[in-house]
């Protein structure tokens, strides 16, 4: 890779790797927090998919927001929101308080994650897009590798409000590279004025191409299992199987390294077989783990080793999904990439929080209840990947 390309993979991973961070430090928090202000389980767990919510609708308006006035001005005004609602979080005196300040967060976290993506459509296509996409991921890959084992360390003698502190300093970081070392790469020359049937005819034209779509839905499928991860993890392995937070951020780190390192790939794969057939057979893959790791824990004959490295190696699977299908879903939409990377993301994370609610409804304290919803996620990308992935866009390398 050359220098200019893995610099700015550098600053758009760190950029993008906020929202995680805010999620993944807060992970081993969770019981702390149902426990603090005598709430149940779900409610802890809807301090998440208040996040979710909020990060998907909110790229709506980033997106063409973006495509309007540049890509920095937008991120600017986000990492401002997520500032100060960090701060709110720190401070919350209640469990509902606390809900609606990560709403507020997670309205400011939904700019640096959909403008990278235009900022990425704006200068490659192909196998170039795919490699600097995964070289993000592989930036971002700290946050869920790190952030919760970091998140142990200060919340276990300080509490639960610290992680919201070091959440300020990691947003302050993202704004100096925002300022002086991210280029504007939306020209005034391309931007468009705000019209409101333009953005409605932009979203309208997405909506009806059914490989936007398919694509979407099938990252977004892979994402909804991973929330659902997210939101039961924590419960599972403290609660459920006794581990400590630290013990508990490190098999989150183990879970965590199967996605980054196969995502890593994903670009030689990609030129090599082609974007459609990667996402086909990783799709038909990743169906197989999770149906499989569902029916062992139904029959009895699951175990914390058994799903950690079953996890691990749907996981996989799944890194090579996120980014080809992310890459594939704007490559003939570069005009309106913005549009397309807020309606994508959107799509997206809507679909995640769905799948967080379902999980939170079906928890009982077991790991079946996460697993059925992953199983159903999983096998749902599979026959998206098969009814929609058609014609290779990507020629295989000789």
């Amino acid at each position: 890779m050359d220098s200019k390309l893995l610099k700015l993979a550098l600053i758009l991973g760190l950029m993008s790797a906020i929202g995680p961070f805010a999620i993944d430090m807060y992970l081993p928090a969770l019981p702390d927090v149902a426990a603090e202000f005598d709430a149940p389980v779900a409610y802890a767990q809807w301090t998440l998919m208040a996040f979710f919510v909020a990060f998907g609708v909110s790229q709506l308006f980033y997106g063409p927001a973006s495509d309007m006035f540049g890509r920095k001005p937008p991120i600017y005004f986000g990492l401002a929101v997520f500032s100060l609602a960090s701060i709110g979080c720190a401070l919350a005196p209640s469990i509902e308080v606390l809900i609606a300040l990560r709403f507020i967060q997670g309205i400011g976290a939904a700019a640096v994650m959909s403008i990278p993506r235009a900022i990425i459509r704006d200068l490659y296509t192909g196998a170039k897009a795919t490699r600097l996409m995964s070289t993000i991921m592989l930036v971002i890959s700290v946050s869920p590798m790190l952030a919760p084992l970091v998140g142990s360390t200060l919340i276990v003698p300080f509490g639960w409000r610290s992680v919201f502190v070091a959440v300020m300093v990691a947003t302050a970081v993202s704004l100096a590279l925002a300022l002086f070392a991210l280029p504007e790469t939306r020209q005034r020359a391309d931007r468009s004025p705000f019209e409101g049937r333009a953005m409605l005819r932009n979203f309208g034209t997405l909506l009806r191409d059914p490989s936007f779509m398919g694509l979407t839905f099938i990252g977004g499928l892979g994402m909804s299992a991973f929330f659902t991860f997210l939101a039961s993890s924590s419960f599972i392995y403290m609660e459920f199987y006794g581990l400590t937070p630290t013990q508990f951020s490190l098999a989150f780190a183990i879970n965590a390294l199967g996605f980054f390192s196969a995502s890593q790939f994903a670009a030689n794969l990609t030129a090599r077989l082609g974007a459609e057939r990667l996402i086909r057979l990783s799709t038909f893959g990743y169906s197989l783990v999770s149906l499989a790791l569902l029916g062992l824990f139904a029959v009895g004959a699951g175990s914390l080793p058994l799903l950690v490295g079953l996890l691990v190696l749907s996981n996989v699977f799944m890194g090579f999904i996120m980014p080809s299908s992310m890459v594939l879903a704007l490559e003939n939409h570069g005009p309106i990439a913005g549009a397309a990377a807020s309606l994508g993301g959107t799509m997206q994370m809507l679909l995640g929080a769905l799948a967080m609610v379902v999980s939170s409804l079906l928890f009982n304290g077991t790991p079946i209840p996460m697993l059925s919803v992953i199983g159903v996620c999983a096998f749902g990308a599979l026959v998206l990947a098969i009814v929609t992935v058609r014609s290779p866009s990507v020629q295989p390398a000789e």
